[in-house]
């Protein structure tokens, strides 16, 4: 019997297990069914670098004095003298994925190589059964857990009308971002490549589409970056707008109507799928070096474009490729884009495992499908159910946009983390910010009559 299982071992529950390591009384099993810690891999490009500050790492923000932390991570490996030279505040990604392998290896309760099948809740027992089996598929093992951490990650999200040509085959590869890297060389070698998607993910792989031409622009292939948003914006980065990754921002989001949460995520956009300025600045230094002595960049930027259908190319000349239908929301205007390969930029969603089929029938779903999420990151269940399920990630909705971030990370385990000991382990801050989101004095979830002020107190806790 474990207090607490974790299913997934990406950062965020390798934050929990991490803050939860050492913890007296607390007996915890972390299930992957990976054969090592993996961070986005098809994205791992020389040069790229985190988008939030190192601090953000898997326990800093909720327990600075960890031996699990970025700064110790440096020490182990007597990398902290160049690292202080290196005047850093954002890391390489790759250095990321190392510094998150390393404690992923020295947790005894990081056990890799194993599937979980199935959730489902004992009765009997008082507890949920997790069924899990080496990746081979042979045997398998059941243990049980009061509580159970749901940390399975994202899936890559691709518009409906490229998901029939994802592969490509003879007509030239149809991919999403996170494929990249395994495509690199075969994209670079193309004569023409399309990358729909204005995130940072896709301006990555724009720009390094880019660096494959040479110094006058040729060689490598044409790059066309199409985007439904209005612009290839910059992330909102300013100190004050940064506020909307504090628990505070989290509290005040929760406590809006399911209506107006959902249409402030989609108005946030900027907050959590714009790009960074360096990047930005980067593609355009490349554009620019491209018109030196006269000459034209070999690409094209597109914001506002949407697309809105996409076929083999059966042109004549039969070269492959393909068709892309497109529509410009601001002119309404449609147009067709000819492109030997197609990178899709656009994102990553929750999905629902099919492990949790035994538990279908017992979670409490919003109408849209969603789990209701508490404050404490607990999901609704039957109460015939006295274990406590917990998501990691999958909480968009409920929490807002510092959601799938890592700013919040360690702070949010630490949340999951209290309330999985029935008990203050590591205290969390009660405000961290200085917006007061929402009426002044009122806390959230409270509501004022006319004329009234509301409560007297901490305006976000």
């Amino acid at each position: 019997m474990y207090d607490l299982v974790g299913v997934g071992i990406g950062p965020f529950n390798l934050s929990l297990a991490a803050l939860c390591d050492g913890v007296p009384g607390l007996r915890t099993l972390f299930l992957e069914r990976g054969p090592a810690f993996s961070w986005h891999p098809g994205l791992l490009l020389e040069g790229t670098v985190l988008q939030v500050p190192f601090l953000a790492d898997l326990v800093t923000m909720a327990d600075p004095t960890s031996p699990w932390s970025f700064l110790n991570y440096l020490r182990e490996h007597e990398r902290l003298f160049p690292f202080f030279f290196s005047e850093r505040f954002h890391i390489p990604r790759r250095e990321y994925d190392h510094y998150c392998r390393w404690v992923a290896e020295h947790l005894p309760s990081c056990r890799f190589d194993a599937e979980v099948t199935a959730v489902e809740w004992d009765a009997a027992e008082e507890a949920f059964a997790v069924r899990h089996r080496p990746a081979g598929g042979r045997g398998g093992r059941r243990v049980l857990a009061r509580q159970v951490v749901l940390g399975v990650g994202t899936a890559p999200v691709v518009p409906e009308p490229l998901r029939p040509l994802l592969g490509g085959g003879r007509s030239g590869p149809v991919l999403h971002s996170s494929d990249y890297r395994a495509h690199r060389a075969a994209l670079a070698a193309l004569d023409d490549v399309t990358v729909v998607g204005a995130g940072q993910s896709g301006a990555e792989v724009v720009l390094d589409l880019l660096r494959h031409q040479d110094g006058q622009g040729r060689g490598g292939p044409y790059v066309r970056w199409l985007a439904r948003t209005p612009a290839f914006a910059p992330m909102e980065y300013s100190k004050i707008g940064l506020e909307h990754f504090t628990p505070d921002y989290v509290d005040y989001f929760r406590a809006l109507p399911e209506a107006t949460r959902d249409r402030l995520v989609r108005e946030q956009w900027q907050l959590y799928k714009g790009v960074s300025e360096e990047t930005l600045a980067d593609i355009h230094d490349e554009l620019y070096e491209r018109t030196i002595g006269g000459g034209r960049p070999r690409a094209d930027l597109h914001p506002g474009v949407e697309v809105v259908a996409a076929r083999p190319d059966s042109g004549t000349g039969g070269t492959g490729g393909y068709v892309l239908s497109c529509r410009h929301a601001g002119q309404g205007a449609a147009f067709e884009v000819r492109t030997s390969a197609v990178v899709a930029a656009t994102g990553y969603a929750p999905v629902r495992p099919a492990f949790l089929e035994p538990l279908e029938k017992l979670v409490d779903w919003d109408e849209r499908g969603r789990y209701r999420v508490d404050g404490s990151y607990r999901v609704a269940l039957d109460p015939s159910v006295t274990g406590a399920l917990y998501v990691q990630n999958a909480e968009m909705h409920t929490h807002g946009v510092g959601a799938p971030d890592l700013t919040l990370g360690a702070w949010r385990a630490a949340v999951i983390l209290n309330a999985a000991a029935g008990r203050t382990v590591l205290p969390v801050p009660r405000r961290a910010a200085w917006t007061t989101f929402g009426v002044p004095g009122q806390r959230p979830g409270e509501t004022s009559g006319p004329g009234e002020a509301g409560t007297t107190g901490e305006a976000a806790r």
